[in-house]
């Protein structure tokens, strides 16, 4: 029983409960990196008339840690599927997901390429905090009823070093 006991502490120390965290539903635009490549960097107004790509809706959920995107898109945009990725739902089941590279996002004015896991049978796209923090986006949690998500830097993203 003293057994049980300590496994269930660690279970809780290493695991913690699913928290409500900074969630709610932005407009994005992704596109294959491999076609955005040769165009000027920083030119988003070629990129957009050039490039195929897709604007859809996603959730922003700090809580989450990758992006992923719905099977239509990557369809779409024509990714490969370079291999694939452990995920956990909130309830803690576990199952593999298939991945893809190479996708360009842009949100808040933004933007970075990373990869994504595709969520099959899925319509609804998620951004997880490490492209959140690739991009140098914050999510306001104070007042998360404003929905609000912005750059911490206006003019450049800021990379803290020691």
């Amino acid at each position: 029983m003293a057994i049980v006991i300590v496994s269930q502490i660690l279970e809780t120390a290493i695991m913690p409960e699913p928290r409500a965290l900074g969630r709610f539903s932005v407009e994005f635009a992704v596109a294959n990196n491999h076609d955005a490549l040769n165009l000027p960097v920083g030119d988003r107004a070629v990129l957009m008339d050039c490039v195929k790509h897709v604007v859809l809706p996603g959730m922003v959920d700090s809580g989450a840690s990758r992006l992923a995107l719905p099977p239509w898109v990557v369809d779409e945009l024509q990714w490969q599927v370079e291999g694939e990725s452990a995920i956990r739902h909130a309830d803690r089941w576990r199952e593999k997901r298939p991945v893809v590279s190479n996708v360009w996002l842009e949100l808040a004015g933004q933007h970075g390429f990373c990869s994504a896991v595709v969520e099959p049978g899925g319509n609804d796209a998620w951004i997880g905090a490490t492209f959140l923090e690739e991009l140098d986006l914050l999510v306001d949690l104070v007042d998360c009823a404003a929905r609000a998500i912005y750059p911490r830097e206006p003019d450049s993203s800021l990379t803290d070093v020691e």
